[in-house]
């Protein structure tokens, strides 16, 4: 087992390049495989785990995936000869659920096993399994699978209970290549929901109103290869955006898309954080105190909960007492053990988090308990007196492209080192 362990105190200076989306990405390279031929796909995070775990299940079912160079893939999916995922690689990945989708829509059958990944709160699927019952596929849940299978996928009006990226996706997937107009009514609009639309749509597809609430698919017989470009990581770009914050730094953050930060960006300057826009960079300086906001995670546009973490380790740094709120998920505070002993004053009551800033954090051993509670402890371990042992870090490399070595360009003191074994038997 490997763990960072961390020199604290100083300053992020110079320049980031973000890597591709990884939420937009592990949709993306499912969906090549409703191309009838080969797709190259371009700023791809290939070094992260969840990336490497897609391309392993492509090469598993029979497509031939070649790296043309280090972020750009060539997929051919004419040989895919089976629907069933293997068991082994979709379980440790909540985005295997894609390939539901993207089976139904080639074959009309799916086998694929219940997501795994991050572990803060149930993760239903009903509004998925809706969604695919709406097209005409009949449903089964056995032995930790998922089997879906339909004579014929014939469009429909969809509307979802709730606001779900995940299932938007997915259902977007399966509706492309069936018969007549799909209509997703409550549609989630994040960044990365358009950019798998404009894949889809670059290969033959006919999807209006991605980045609404109503999305209208009108299917089409076929889906041609092409060539497409991930859009930049808004969590990975964020997440450097939090961690110059933290530091004092002043970082120049490269291939972003600054209206996707939006939400990010005004946080950060109520907090007295310096950020510059440019056309596709976005520079943050903190020169000054930390001032206390209160903040509140909701669907795109608004706070991306895959941010609050980040935002929360910052907010233990300012003046005053802020108010976090989770609109989204349950139980993602369980971080808030770790930076407590780095000395942070938070008290979690359900979905809210009240942060008394305490001004600086100290060193100590501490964990990653799932991918962006990782990069808060990674960014608090960056800002804190001391040195950090950070463990289970394989949580942080499942969603960041060589995160330690881009953020050791910064400045930062970042080894990774492997756990002896005498550590592991201590802690079992």
């Amino acid at each position: 087992m490997e763990k960072y362990v961390v020199h604290g105190g100083g300053q992020l200076k110079g320049e980031v390049t973000v890597s591709g989306a990884k939420n937009a990405a592990v949709a993306i390279l499912p969906a090549v495989i409703l191309a009838d031929s080969p797709c190259i796909i371009e700023n791809v995070p290939t070094s992260i785990r969840d990336v490497s775990i897609i391309s392993r299940i492509l090469t598993e079912i029979g497509a031939s995936v070649k790296m043309l160079d280090k972020s750009t893939m060539e997929i051919d999916p004419r040989f895919v000869r089976t629907p069933v995922v293997p068991y082994e690689l979709a379980r440790h990945m909540r985005a295997s659920y894609y390939f539901i989708g993207a089976l139904l829509g080639r074959f009309n059958c799916a086998t694929v096993s219940m997501p795994g990944g991050c572990d803060f709160g149930v993760r239903p699927i009903d509004q998925h399994i809706k969604g695919f019952e709406a097209l005409g596929a009949s449903v089964s849940l056995e032995h930790g699978m998922i089997d879906v299978s339909a004579k014929t996928l014939v469009g429909n009006q969809i509307y979802f209970d709730m606001v779900t990226v995940g299932a938007t996706m997915n259902v977007m997937l399966a509706a492309v290549k069936a018969k007549g107009l799909t209509v997703i009514e409550n549609a989630a609009k994040e960044p990365h929901i358009v950019d798998l639309a404009n894949f889809l749509n670059s290969m033959g597809a006919d999807i209006m109103g991605a980045g609404t609430d109503v999305i209208k698919i009108r299917g089409v017989e076929r889906l041609k290869g092409s060539t497409y470009s991930i859009i930049p990581d808004q969590i990975e770009a964020g997440t450097y955006m939090v961690a110059a914050a933290a530091t004092r730094g002043d970082v120049l953050i490269k291939n972003v898309i600054p209206k996707h930060l939006e939400s990010i960006t005004a946080k950060l300057i109520k907090m007295g954080v310096d950020v510059e826009e440019y056309d596709d960079s976005i520079r943050v300086t903190r020169n000054g105190p930390l001032f206390k906001t209160n903040v509140k995670t909701m669907p795109h546009p608004g706070f991306p909960t895959d941010m609050q973490p980040q935002i929360t380790t910052l907010l233990t740094l300012a003046q005053g007492t802020s108010i976090v709120t989770e609109g989204v998920w349950d139980h993602r505070f369980r971080y808030v053990d770790e930076l407590r002993r780095m000395g942070a004053n938070i008290q979690v009551d359900g979905k809210v988090a009240v942060v008394e800033g305490v001004g600086s954090l100290t060193g100590a051993p501490v964990k990653a308990t799932d991918l962006r509670a990782g990069a808060a402890v990674l960014i608090a371990a960056m800002a804190a007196d001391g040195d950090t042992e950070i463990e289970d870090i394989y949580h942080i490399e499942r969603g960041y492209e060589e995160i330690d070595r881009k953020l050791c360009e910064l400045g930062a003191e970042i080894k990774k080192v492997v756990k002896p074994d005498v550590e592991i038997a201590k802690a079992i």
